[in-house]
């Protein structure tokens, strides 16, 4: 959707131990720079994340809700009750983590929101909730020329009672994507502590889309002192950094972050440009010949190649470079959009339209979504009109 490039990624959670790692926030305290940010908008406060607003609490005490806890069993019902298109209806949209009562009144959220939310609702029941992270593939994404990396958080249900069931029924495991079959034995278990920095990370991204870079400082910071071992919010922190014209703070940071993690494609992306930027070309250099070596392919690699060739008028080579995107990244709909488009540059007008379909589809985005549908219509009114079958 867009053909301009920031090298700029955060780690976004998908979607308690609460005492401080006094040794973490030893380590990471000198890198916070509190004097280079005024205040942020808003305070930045966890302690509402999973409580439940007075209309969550009227839902949960509605006949229709406790009917389909006592035929259903806890962990069942609520899903039925929260996800059921005849009940609540709440839809998936990337765009916004939030608390469990924005969620509730907005209606929709990401994976982390709808993971929050429903861990809220079950554990004002008195079920057993416990968190995991799923071990799959990262998944990337653009918005406003910065790269989103997402990992995933799911949770499972055990109904209250004595013996761990509920009329029969046992643990339940709550998913909000398709993932692939052989993830259950890859997940690793987190606290609630893992998911509250994950909020904030979240938060601290979606306020860097938005251009707030005071905001995002106040909300990563917060993430690390929360639980300094978390290395996503380093990254996050270093392009902050980066946003807010410290460029001398953000290649200390990003450094911080490959002692902790040598081979990460997302800090070693970000940082080698800024070494270069900052005066260290050999440096730069050596670590640009680093990437290629682990990385010869790295994610939008086909992608990028793609958007030269579709803009030098060569739509052929474009449309096969485009499918290798989607062939590797399938649930992308970006890589599907521009295959779309670059088929009906060759007048595949069939393949053009299962494309913008595709994109359509697989999209996490509302506006997306509908500026897709629109894409398609147009389409649609050309493919009608007269002379053409």
């Amino acid at each position: 959707m867009r053909t301009w490039i920031l090298s700029l990624l955060v780690l976004l959670s998908g979607c308690a131990q609460l005492d401080p790692d006094q040794a973490g926030i030893g380590r990471v305290a000198p890198l916070l720079e509190d004097t280079a940010f005024p205040p942020p908008a808003a305070p930045i406060d966890t302690s509402e994340l999973f409580a439940l607003s007075p209309d969550m609490r009227r839902h949960l005490n509605s006949t229709p809700f406790r009917t389909l806890m006592r035929e259903h069993g806890q962990p069942s019902g609520l899903l039925r009750a929260l996800y059921d298109r005849r009940e609540l209806a709440l839809d998936y949209d990337a765009t916004h983590t939030g608390t469990a009562a924005e969620t509730y009144a907005g209606r929709k959220g990401n994976c982390l929101s709808l993971v929050i939310m429903t861990a809220a609702f079950a554990r004002e029941l008195g079920m057993s909730v416990q968190f995991r992270e799923v071990q799959v593939e990262d998944t990337w994404s653009r918005e406003r020329a910065i790269y989103l990396v997402s990992s995933h958080v799911n949770l499972s249900l055990a109904p209250a009672g004595p013996r761990g069931d509920d009329a029969g029924t046992g643990t339940l495991t709550v998913d909000f994507v398709q993932l692939p079959p052989d993830t259950q034995e890859r997940v690793r278990f987190l606290d609630e502590a893992d998911i509250v920095v994950r909020y904030m990370n979240n938060r601290a991204a979606e306020e860097l889309v938005r251009g707030r870079h005071v905001d995002a400082y106040w909300w990563v910071r917060g993430a690390l002192l929360k639980k300094p071992s978390f290395s996503a919010a380093l990254n996050t922190l270093s392009v902050v950094y980066q946003r807010a014209g410290q460029p001398l703070l953000a290649e200390q940071v990003y450094r911080a972050a490959l002692e902790r993690e040598p081979d990460s494609l997302v800090v070693m992306q970000n940082l080698q440009p800024l070494l270069a930027a900052n005066g260290k070309a050999a440096e730069a250099q050596a670590l640009a010949q680093q990437l290629a070596r682990l990385y010869p392919a790295p994610p939008y690699h086909y992608f990028h190649q793609a958007m030269q060739a579709y803009q030098a008028g060569d739509f052929a080579n474009a449309r096969t470079l485009f499918a290798r995107e989607v062939a590797r990244a399938p649930h992308n709909d970006e890589f599907h959009f521009w295959l779309g488009l670059a088929s009906l540059q060759l007048g595949e007008w069939k393949k053009a339209e299962k494309q913008l379909l595709l994109a359509r589809d697989t999209s996490v985005r509302p506006e997306a979504r509908a500026r897709y549908s629109a894409k398609l219509m147009h389409l649609r009114a050309i493919a009608a009109g007269p002379g053409r079958h």
